[in-house]
């Protein structure tokens, strides 16, 4: 590594991203994925179990007064309220102050708000955690997608980012069944089944931040804020411990870039990256968030009601039918998630948005005719979700790979905070008005909104979607600092 004294601060020349980029799966790797990705498990466990927990809670001998619509209504609310506000908080602080400070951080925040919601003996506690829980987990989606881009070869970043945020929905399966047996009052106490959920949380999230406090911070961050001995010190014993586990000399790197190292980003700057030299990538953000945020909507938010109005299926078996379909929203993903580092960004995220729209107007289709059941209807939703989750899934991948290195965090902060605003908040509104009047029109036309939006949101991929497949985040978007690199490349979509 080459160094220079510059007016404004030091300039150097590295090789650190090229060296991060040609390394081969590891061990070392899996460790980064389960030490920040499992949060999302996390993420899809509190959801799920709340909305199940709400009748329990609501019932005499639960030891909290409160209905099931407050769990459900306010509480819900203010969990995505408190997400929103906590991605923007924290991601701001994390391009300041570091990955790993911030993914440490958040991770403590859910950790002691969780826990403390078990311990609820009011209504206004249960509401004050349940903000605080959604404060600490908004934080995590901007500390966690910054860091594993950053620490993960370019050849892999795609599927393993959409396996990470897929996880969410083994989350889900897995609160759907803890809450049959937590609720189980031939087990648990009606007053202490539900507390036991909210702990379970904690001690995963316990046993998540021991293992995470091993996860180094970013040596790309490391570099930029004139920290490059560090990085130096981390990526040459990240090399060695992939080294060791393959047996063999690493291939040398190639590429290098020139930066000038800074100690921060203001917010004019990082706006006028984002909306006015990235304008186009901004509106692809825009329409993938907002699509999946309706689509899934249209479908996760009335489930239940159809289930139970349209089909005679008993509101205790519901949570069944849930699993079933979080089951089929994680194997997108998993399958899936390949193609989009092989055949491309641009085909796999348009196809996956195109076709689970169009599957959703032919299952709005069929439903309309009399022609499903409620086991076909299920069938019907795990095969949309399956291909939405994967389209979902990108879209937090694109907005953390597609704008420059000093804005990451709050680039998916803000498109974070935007599609769980529309889909907390404007998506219930309206779904719930449709769904909720036991016709079948106005759930047909609750999958049209959805699905058309999801359509809408392929076409502006097809069209402005950025080719990142097996492209280091330095050629994607070049850092702001950089002084020479591939700024002209990172210019083209």
């Amino acid at each position: 590594m080459a160094t220079a004294q510059s007016g404004t601060g030091r300039t150097i020349t590295t090789r650190i991203p090229a060296r991060l980029d040609r390394l081969p799966w590891s061990r070392w790797h899996w460790s980064v994925v389960i030490g920040l990705g499992t949060v999302w498990i996390l993420d899809g466990m509190e959801v799920t179990i709340v909305g199940n927990i709400a009748a329990r809670l609501s019932e005499p001998g639960s030891g909290l007064p409160i209905t099931s619509g407050e769990v459900t209504g306010i509480g819900a609310a203010l969990y995505v309220t408190g997400a929103c506000l906590g991605a923007l908080f924290w991601g701001r602080l994390t391009d300041v102050y570091g990955r790993k400070k911030l993914f440490l951080i958040t991770l403590a925040v859910y950790l002691a708000a969780t826990a403390l919601t078990a311990l609820s003996f009011d209504t206004w506690w249960f509401f004050l955690f349940r903000f605080l829980t959604g404060f600490g987990i908004g934080g995590e989606y901007a500390a966690i997608n910054s860091a594993i881009d950053e620490l993960i070869p370019a050849r892999y970043r795609g599927r393993v980012d959409l396996l990470i945020n897929g996880s969410y929905w083994l989350g889900a399966v897995a609160g759907a069944l803890l809450s049959i047996v937590a609720l189980d009052t031939s087990i648990f106490p009606a007053n202490v089944g539900w507390r036991l959920t909210f702990a379970l949380g904690a001690v995963l999230a316990l046993v998540i931040l021991l293992v995470r406090r091993h996860v180094p911070e970013s040596p790309r961050w490391l570099l930029i804020h004139g920290r490059d001995e560090e990085a130096e010190r981390i990526v040459g014993g990240i090399e060695e411990r992939v080294t060791a586990d393959g047996g063999k000399e690493l291939p040398p790197a190639e590429g290098e870039m020139t930066i000038h190292q800074r100690t921060g980003t203001t917010f004019t700057e990082i706006a006028r990256t984002v909306f006015g030299r990235y304008r186009r990538r901004s509106t692809l953000g825009f329409a993938l968030f907002i699509g999946q945020a309706f689509l899934y909507n249209a479908i996760t938010f009335g489930f239940g009601a159809i289930l139970t109005q349209f089909f005679d299926v008993p509101s205790g078996n519901t949570g069944y039918y849930f699993a079933v379909i979080a089951a089929g929203n994680f194997l997108g993903p998993l399958l899936l998630g390949k193609l989009f580092d092989t055949v491309g960004r641009r085909i796999m995220i348009s196809g996956t948005y195109v076709l689970s729209g169009a599957l959703l107007f032919g299952t709005a289709w069929l439903f309309d005719r009399g022609s499903l059941t409620a086991a076909t209807m299920t069938a019907c939703w795990c095969v949309v979700l399956f291909f939405a989750s994967a389209g979902a899934s990108s879209a937090y991948l694109t907005v953390s790979e597609i704008f420059p290195m000093e804005t990451r965090a709050m680039s998916i902060a803000f498109f974070y905070a935007l599609g769980t605003a529309a889909g907390g908040i404007s998506g219930p509104l309206l779904f719930a008005e449709l769904t909720g009047t036991g016709k079948v029109g106005d759930t047909v036309l609750a999958f049209q909104i959805g699905a058309g939006l999801m359509v809408a949101a392929g076409i502006v991929a097809a069209i402005l979607a950025v080719n990142a497949e097996r492209r280091s985040l330095e050629d994607i978007a070049a850092p702001l600092s950089a002084a020479t690199g591939p700024q002209e490349a990172a210019a083209r979509p």
